[in-house]
């Protein structure tokens, strides 16, 4: 029974989003509760398998009891688990968020969002490579629309560019899934795991380009420099509570560099393994650094905080770039910290914007907005958790990130990137806080900050991801270890590729 739970966190999203795509009348109670009770529900599957698999069990689910590699599969492994956890727990702030406010700007918000959720857990569950790129072309289609939703010259500008640059990726993909596939005979990821192990030395280098190009794709999706210009653009023009659901976006495709490395092109791939160790440290380091330089220079809240996703990509993939037990580990933990700060951090910016008028989320000296203590307060922590002071989750996945590092050859270059990288947010982050409420002017009195009554309701998923963040510090033990064993699993994919391809079999 505990197996068939793996299909259902995508069937469950999918099923909502017909089912709120027939509806013949809209009924915002009755969207807003299917909406809700989907996502809950979801939390409830995630933290079912969680259960399941937190001792070491990888569970399979084979499509029409087609086995691998000839069906599709489904695997739930610890890491995808907890991918999926990660993405429940937020869309269900983000969509509290939304319903007041987000909404009511368009006919299909809450069908679009479902089938967000849909090509999300589909991308982490799924044990088969063209499927993948189905999920991908998912989340694209879902992800375009919630993008321009509400409309808007800024919004139309960046969504074109965002689909347009994802149209390369995808094309790049399939050209990528065609070469394998040529080559191998096969896209299960098991069984491509176990041929490339034995392809002939003739064949190598064509495997190796589409490696190559595979990775391109999942760096354009992490928004890994230089593929990340398409990235702060869409996140800063986006309303708030996409915005904060995109949070997770760029980690599906840093989660498709770590499975994909790990299990196809990992230690045992013979002459194409570790194919893109050379790679990925420099380009993350990169990246994490030209993601602060932009915090540093923007001029709009939203804007700097689209950098900081930048940052944390950066942060993140430097991480699985060291490419030890300890260092995945390390990064696992980041994960979800600077996707639930980063998702705050956007919800809060847009409570900050409408309360400042016609000053939005500018970097100017504006008046002092209504509940400023409150609101500051809130921007405090966010700033705090972001730039990875301590006690907070940002420093000890910091701290993990550079204790893993102290073996490793690029030690110097990780220690200075990272420590003046996170010099360079606190700075930037006291700079906006200063300019948005210390330095704040008396308020007009003839201007309109009156309008908004809904401060709590607003603030409760706000302060919820943030506890989300404390919650990784108060249980960060436990969370460690099981991260720890999650690394070690993927290190030895030996386990995942016997579940796979024996599914079926018995």
């Amino acid at each position: 029974m505990m197996t068939h739970l793996i299909i259902f966190p995508v069937l469950l999203p999918l099923a909502a989003g017909i089912i709120l795509l027939l509806l013949r009348q809209r009924n915002q109670l009755l969207e807003r509760g299917l909406s809700i009770i989907s996502i809950v529900t979801q939390i409830f599957l995630a933290f079912q398998i969680l259960s399941a698999v937190s001792h070491g069990d990888i569970l399979v689910y084979a499509l029409g009891d087609w086995s691998a590699p000839y069906g599709i599969i489904l695997v739930a492994d610890r890491l995808a688990t907890w991918m999926l956890l990660i993405t429940a727990l937020l869309s269900l702030f983000a969509m509290f968020y939304a319903i007041p406010i987000t909404e009511q700007a368009g006919r299909h918000f809450h069908v679009l969002f479902q089938l967000q959720l849909f090509g999300l857990n589909g991308a982490f569950l799924t044990g088969d490579l063209f499927n993948l790129f189905v999920f991908f072309e998912i989340l694209l289609i879902a992800s375009y629309s919630l993008l321009l939703h509400g409309g808007g010259r800024l919004r139309t500008k960046a969504g074109l560019h965002f689909v347009v640059i994802n149209l390369v990726g995808s094309t790049l993909f399939l050209f990528a899934v065609g070469i394998l596939y040529g080559t191998l005979g096969t896209l299960n990821m098991a069984d491509l795991a176990i041929k490339l192990a034995r392809l002939p030395a003739e064949d190598v280098a064509l495997v190796q380009v589409a490696g190559l190009l595979l990775f391109s794709v999942f760096a354009l999706k992490a928004a890994l420099v230089p593929l990340h210009l398409w990235l702060p653009s869409a996140y800063a023009h986006t309303s708030a509570p996409i915005a904060a659901l995109f949070a997770i976006m760029t980690k599906v495709g840093a989660y498709s560099i770590l499975r994909i490395y790990t299990l196809i092109f990992g230690a045992e791939a013979g002459l194409s393994a570790h194919l893109i160790e050379g790679w990925l440290l420099p380009l993350a380091l990169i990246t994490l650094l030209v993601g602060m330089l932009g915090v540093v220079a923007s001029t709009h809240l939203r804007q700097q905080i689209a950098f900081l996703v930048v940052a944390s990509v950066g942060t993140l993939l430097t991480a699985f770039g060291l490419n030890t037990q300890a260092s995945i580990a390390a990064g696992l933990f980041y994960l979800p910290h600077s996707t639930f700060a980063t998702a705050a951090f956007f919800l809060l910016a847009n409570s900050i914007a409408i309360r400042r008028a016609e000053w939005e989320d500018r970097l100017d000296v504006g008046p002092v907005i209504p509940h400023a203590r409150l609101l500051g307060g809130l921007f405090f922590v966010a700033a705090m958790l972001l730039a990875g002071l301590p006690p907070l989750s940002g420093f000890i996945g910091k701290f993990m990130i550079l204790h893993a590092s102290l073996a490793h050859s690029a030690l110097p270059w990780v220690m200075s990137v990272v420590l003046i990288t996170s010099l360079l947010s606190l700075i930037a982050l006291a700079r906006t806080g200063s300019l948005l409420f210390y330095r704040a002017q008396p308020p007009n009195p003839l201007s309109n900050t009156a309008s908004i009554t809904t401060i709590y309701q607003e603030l409760l998923p706000i302060i919820s991801l943030l506890s989300l963040c404390m919650i990784l510090v108060i249980w960060g033990g436990t969370i460690t270890q099981f991260l720890h064993f999650t690394a070690e699993q993927l290190l030895q994919p030996s386990r995942y590729i016997e579940a796979v391809l024996l599914t079926g079999r018995n």
